[in-house]
């Protein structure tokens, strides 16, 4: 593998081992798990083949600089003196988004907006204009990662987060998340060699990711693009090829049914499935979940997640986990049930014992995957005959201890980071467009030395100022401070006033604050004249400049309602016909092997 380098591959708490197994087959090495992502390397087609046939991964993340910065002024210094010119221009869109656990950065956003101030001052520098902000669909999408004070700037290849399959054209009030549901399918180890159901299905997201998965159908097929599109050095043959590539696609041979009891959900549920061409693969009924009562195989794979009481509220929720687990121990006898739950106290109402419970997070909800196996007669008969409740292929997960970088291996990576290329058209015509700010050049000299800054860089005579025995003269326009009467020293820290015979030796001998009074000092006389009410026109006291036009002054405005004129561009009325809301790229049409068999 040529041209490889360093991803991440985010994916929520408890799915980083199906997420490194599906990388590892798509040919990903050096494959690392951590706390909700798995970094790999991997090259250009790995990238474009994780985005595109990965169930369990979020984001795609390509590293493009590591440093350590302090504090926000830090982190935007290195922002702006970034190579930002090799992945965009002042004309492209970029938009950024941060996560951030840090002493030092207590807020995302603000985190989001120093680097942005950042690229925009770099490109400000660099050709007097800057790129555009975009929220949504941006040419160049950033992902700022902290932790402590090591920052990790990596682009974003996906886009919009991977669990939006392009599929889910409407939605019920409370959807899994797709990549959860394939997730979670994934660990109870079913592929599609038995059959599968979900009473309880919602906007049907369980039966669809199944079909998926049965087909082995890539789940990127429905996105209409990538961010990694718009990337410089984008591949659109080799993308286009491994997107029309379907060889590994299989026949869908084993039942898949669904259903609910909420006519609307039932209706949403079709038009989902529908959507993702799989209305031929997946049976759905509008009925509740307790008549379920033909069950016509005696084995297969029940999943189904049933409502927390958090969000959608039933009647009675207890009743609602006692009628599922009647429907569970009559009517799917043989089966492996997988139920998604919150609550201790509704799986206790389900009067089943589980043979694994799975925590899984959902969204904020630390929830638990629960598995029962299923069976006809006594436990004990069961038993005699050879059949075990206990299920050794899933354990409940360890403790992940995550191992922290070292800092001799964080300066290792920040290393590989730094040796950028020499860059002629900025480097050496902007190397030295941050010496009048701070005095120095990181560039030129390898460092700050404070002696130097202060004996060189910010000498007085340098800036035009010349030091008199009597005070201080400006050569350049002509400016003298001698007209006050003070005169300093060069030797000592003296100073005489002439005026009227103070000196700091005497300070304290026998200086009493009436002094200035004898004298005939008066406060008023230094104003000139001046009073507070000079600055202030009218009744209020408010504070008005002079030389400004105020409200009370300027004539009476005309309170007649504005005139808003439709000058708005206007559609045809073939441009407003409804299209259909989900995209597919053109794909080859799929070999019949009958066909090519005669």
């Amino acid at each position: 593998m040529e041209n490889t380098y360093r991803m991440v591959a985010k994916t929520f708490q408890g799915l980083e081992e199906v997420l490194r197994d599906e990388l590892i087959a798509l040919g990903a090495e050096n494959v690392e798990t951590g706390t909700r992502m798995v970094s790999f390397d991997g090259d250009l087609e790995l990238m474009y083949k994780a985005n595109l046939c990965c169930r369990t991964a979020l984001r795609i993340l390509k590293p493009i600089t590591k440093f350590t910065a302090n504090d926000p002024d830090e982190l935007y210094d290195f922002v702006r003196d970034f190579n930002w010119e090799d992945y965009m221009t002042e004309k492209s869109t970029f938009s950024v988004d941060s996560t951030v656990n840090s002493a030092d950065f207590t807020h995302s956003k603000f985190v989001t907006y120093r680097v942005k101030d950042g690229i925009a001052d770099h490109f400000r520098d660099l050709c007097g204009a800057r790129p555009s902000i975009r929220l949504e669909n941006a040419d160049v999408q950033l992902n700022v990662h902290i932790i402590d004070n090591r920052v990790t700037i990596s682009l974003d290849s996906s886009g919009e987060p991977l669990n939006k399959r392009g599929y889910r054209v409407e939605q019920t009030e409370a959807p899994i998340n797709e990549v959860l549901a394939a997730g979670i399918i994934m660990l109870t180890g079913w592929h599609g060699e038995t059959d599968f159901a979900d009473p309880m299905c919602g906007s049907g997201t369980f039966p669809i990711e199944a079909a998926l998965i049965a087909g082995n159908i890539n789940p990127g097929i429905y996105r209409e693009s990538f961010a990694f599109e718009k990337w410089r050095d984008f591949d659109s043959d080799l993308f286009e090829s491994l997107y029309n590539d379907d060889s590994a696609e299989r026949d869908i041979t084993c039942r898949i049914l669904c259903g609910d009891k909420d006519p609307e959900a039932v209706r949403i549920a079709r038009r989902n499935i529908k959507a993702a061409r799989l209305e031929q693969n997946i049976s759905i009924v509008c009925r509740p979940m307790q008549e379920w009562d033909e069950n016509e195989t005696p084995g297969g794979t029940l999943i189904t997640n049933p409502p927390y009481g958090e969000r959608l509220r039933p009647a009675d929720m207890e009743t609602l986990y006692r009628q599922l687990g009647d429907t569970l121990k009559f009517h799917f006898q043989g089966w492996n049930a997988w139920i998604l739950g919150y609550a201790e106290e509704h799986f206790s109402a389900i009067n089943l014992k589980p043979s694994v419970k799975y925590p899984i997070l959902n969204g904020s909800l630390e929830c638990s995957l629960r598995e029962y196996v299923l069976f006809s007669g006594k436990y004990n008969d069961f038993r005699a005959e050879g059949g075990s409740v206990k299920n050794t292929d899933l354990q409940t997960p360890q403790r992940r201890h995550t191992h922290r970088v070292s800092d001799a291996e964080w300066e290792e990576e920040t290393r590989a980071f730094q040796k950028k290329p020499f860059h002629k058209s900025r480097d050496q015509k902007y190397s030295g467009r941050r010496d009048n700010d701070r005095g120095f050049d990181r560039r030129d000299n390898g460092g700050y030395d404070r002696d130097n800054y202060r004996r060189e860089s910010y000498g007085r005579r340098d800036n035009g100022y010349e030091r008199r025995d009597n005070g201080y003269e400006r050569r350049d326009n002509g400016y003298e401070r001698r007209d006050n009467g003070y005169g300093r020293r060069d030797n000592d820290r003296n100073f005489e006033r002439r005026d009227n015979g103070y000196s700091r030796n005497n300070d304290r001998n026998g200086y009493s604050r009436n002094d200035r009074r004898d004298n005939g000092y008066n406060r008023n006389n230094d104003r000139g004249g001046y009073s507070r009410n000079d600055r202030r026109e009218g009744a209020n006291g408010e504070f008005r400049p002079a030389g400004k036009t105020f409200r009370s002054n300027r004539p009476e405005r005309n309170d007649a309602p504005r005139q808003i004129h439709d000058r708005g561009p206007r559609l045809g009325e073939d441009a407003t016909a409804l299209s259909n809301p989900v995209y597919m790229r053109s794909r080859k049409p799929k070999k019949d092997s009958e066909a090519e068999n005669q």
